[in-house]
């Protein structure tokens, strides 16, 4: 028995949609650790590989748990159909490359995740396509790097760890008017804050590992999209070059996905205070946080998203030594790379997550020696509040 309901609120989807039971009538998701299935006859067999009949082949293709993860998600996005991938970056290079070929161009945001940048600016030009980074914050910049062959706009909003916000509905505008598809990589918004498919991208991706699991267990990413663009880019993309999904990690991420609007609810209002409280602190040069009015982008934010974000961007004024000498003095809070996670965790990009990028696109990106990025998780804001203002005191 499947459950999908469209007209159910997303508290409700994320517990109860896409849930496949067995006929011992579980109250928790099976987890189905297989590598393989088997057939009555060889007629099923056959029939089941011409697609002629229902049901699982192999998990590589397809796995009953992996599949709930991805109808779970299709409900909550509002997609017809996903396909769950080992990482958020296996999602991210897949959404790219399975529709292009030699002699195809890119338009990306320049405001990426490292390894996001590295696979539009160095890994698919080894393959003959053309990339081209932009300011994505002015729409003018997109129509200017327009070209005959442009097949693909990929953009991240809000951005890493700038969050830098882009106009979602205008480059997904633009990408219809010349014939390209938008993918956007929804993380730092997270599903409950934006929708991007509503507001006309193409194609989302997600590293499930942040958020969605959100409790630091498991890696994980997802692509959302109609069905048409699946089952003719994606499919055989996902099929021959294997970056699936373990059953075991679909089970973890659909776990995760019961507590998501909890968890984030609580880290986005923690994320509030915070980004107030540093904002009125004469150490730091520069707050930017998607919930606060000061936000250069703030009229595009009340358009396309529902709330702030669980991340902060900041800048301390000492620089390196002072970014350092906070997070050393952190207590409560940990020096980490990941986010979207239960606990708090502090980044220092220009050292870590963008170190691989020149001093020039740190500059380009806002990523100074004095910029922290933090992540807010569930514990107590008035511990967070004392943890913070401490390491504020030893950075000065």
């Amino acid at each position: 028995m499947t459950k999908n309901k469209h007209d159910w609120k997303p508290a409700t989807q994320l517990v109860h949609s896409g849930v496949l039971r067995s006929e011992f009538g579980e109250t928790a998701e099976a987890m189905f650790l297989t590598q393989g299935y088997v057939y009555d006859t060889a007629e099923a067999a056959e029939a089941r590989f011409k697609g002629e009949a229902p049901g699982f082949i192999y998990s590589r293709y397809a796995n009953p748990t992996v599949d709930m993860f991805e109808k779970r998600m299709c409900a909550l996005e509002g997609a017809e159909d996903a396909r769950a991938l080992a990482s958020g970056m296996a999602a991210v290079t897949a959404a790219i490359l399975c529709s292009l070929k030699a002699g195809d161009h890119i338009v990306a945001a320049r405001a990426l995740f490292g390894s996001c940048r590295w696979v539009v600016e160095t890994l698919a030009p080894r393959y003959g396509i053309e990339a081209t980074l932009v300011d994505g914050r002015e729409i003018a910049n997109w129509e200017k790097a327009v070209r005959p062959n442009t097949k693909v706009f990929f953009l991240e909003s809000p951005t890493n760890p700038t969050l830098e916000v882009v106009d979602i509905a205008a480059v997904a505008a633009l990408a219809n008017s010349v014939g390209a598809r938008l993918i956007v990589d929804n993380v730092f918004a997270t599903p409950l804050m934006q929708k991007p498919l509503e507001l006309g991208a193409h194609i989302v991706v997600y590293s499930a590992t942040k958020h969605i699991d959100g409790q630091g267990r498991c890696l994980g990413g997802v692509i959302l999209s109609d069905k048409q663009w699946i089952d003719e880019n994606l499919q055989d993309y996902f099929r021959h070059t294997g970056p699936s999904l373990s059953p075991f990690n679909a089970w973890t991420l659909l776990k995760g996905l019961e507590t998501l609007p909890l968890r984030v609810s609580q880290q986005t209002e923690s994320a509030a205070k915070i980004a107030d409280f540093l904002a009125g602190r004469p150490e730091v040069a520069r707050v930017i946080y998607p919930g606060r009015a000061d936000h250069p982008q703030a009229d595009i934010i009340k358009k396309q998203m529902t709330g702030g974000s669980t991340l902060i961007c900041f800048d301390l004024k000492g620089g390196k030594k002072s970014a350092f000498a906070f997070e050393n003095a952190l207590d409560i809070v940990l020096i980490s790379n990941n986010l979207g996670d239960s606990k708090s965790l502090i980044t220092h990009p220009a050292t870590t997550t963008h170190k691989n990028l020149t001093d020039e696109a740190r500059a380009e990106l806002g990523i100074g020696d004095g910029t922290l990025r933090l992540s807010l998780g569930l514990e107590d804001i008035d511990d967070l509040l004392k943890d913070i203002d401490g390491a504020l005191k030893a950075a000065a």
